[in-house]
């Protein structure tokens, strides 16, 4: 079995790690102060070492502060790691809006935040193996529309046009898996059906026996900034190459069968 190196153990890197470990596999994790195991983030020596060791390395660290702080860190050490596979989570968000059009990885670069936009391209450009996963919403078990509709922080909004994409947190980690076996390159993995937040909201209504969220305006809603800008991009996220080339296809189709396994 192989022995992976991630960077950042958060909610997709984590149910990976969960996944390889089951495997057999001997799985490393960084976090910011080294809990539970993992190898603090700024213990040089600890990640050097796991990094000579490594067959596989991923990031799920986003960028902060207008840089990336694993390339910032290590990213001269890893572009000479001996590891056979290196890989990086990155966001559909590089896309930015294109008025609910599909968009593949063809795409061009030009997400509202440049240090996404950075780190996406630096990453290919560390390594002629690289694999870049553009991921878009995430959801999963305790990370779903149902949460929010329990905790009474579900919203419907009136934006008849606005379409999003998603992916269940098992298929991400069932995406990478795929890519050891596939060429380097850039994957888009999302499910199969982009569609309008107001129908999870409707769907995990039903699902709970809840009262559906009154339908409001953006600014009757008052949401976040964050939560506002996430509904200022529109678009349709292609997943047909992921599905050429590695072989790889979505187990949760659509937020149907996903919201299945969150309840």
């Amino acid at each position: 079995m192989g022995h992976m190196l991630i960077f950042g153990l958060g909610y997709a890197a984590g149910h990976l790690a969960e996944r390889l470990t089951a495997r057999g596999w001997n799985v490393t994790g960084t976090t910011q102060d080294g809990r539970g195991g993992s190898i603090a983030f700024g213990d040089s020596a600890a990640v050097h070492a796991a990094l000579r060791s490594a067959t596989h390395i991923l990031s799920s660290v986003p960028p902060a502060a207008g840089a990336d702080p694993v390339l910032a860190a290590y990213g001269d050490a890893m572009a000479l790691a001996p590891a056979a596979w290196v890989g990086y989570l990155s966001s559909t968000g590089v896309y930015g809006d294109a008025g609910g059009a599909w968009v593949d990885e063809s795409a061009p670069i030009k997400g509202r935040r440049d240090d996404r936009n950075a780190a996406d391209a630096a990453w290919q450009a560390l390594r002629s193996d690289m694999r870049v996963f553009r991921l878009p919403g995430i959801y999963g078990p305790g990370r779903s529309i149902l949460e929010r509709i329990r905790e009474g922080r579900a919203h419907r909004i009136d934006l008849p046009e606005q379409i999003f994409s998603r992916v269940h947190v098992e298929d991400i980690a069932g995406g990478v898996i795929a890519s050891f076996r596939g060429p380097p390159g850039v994957y888009n993995i999302a499910d199969d059906e982009p569609c309008h937040q107001n129908r999870l909201a409707e769907w995990g209504c039903a699902m709970l026996g809840a009262p559906l969220p009154q339908l409001q305006t953006l600014n009757e809603a008052g949401l976040s900034p964050a939560a506002r800008a996430f509904y200022a991009e529109n678009r349709r996220v292609a997943n047909g190459k992921a599905k050429r080339l590695l072989g790889w296809s979505p187990r949760y189709p659509s937020f149907r069968e996903g919201l299945a396994t969150c309840s």
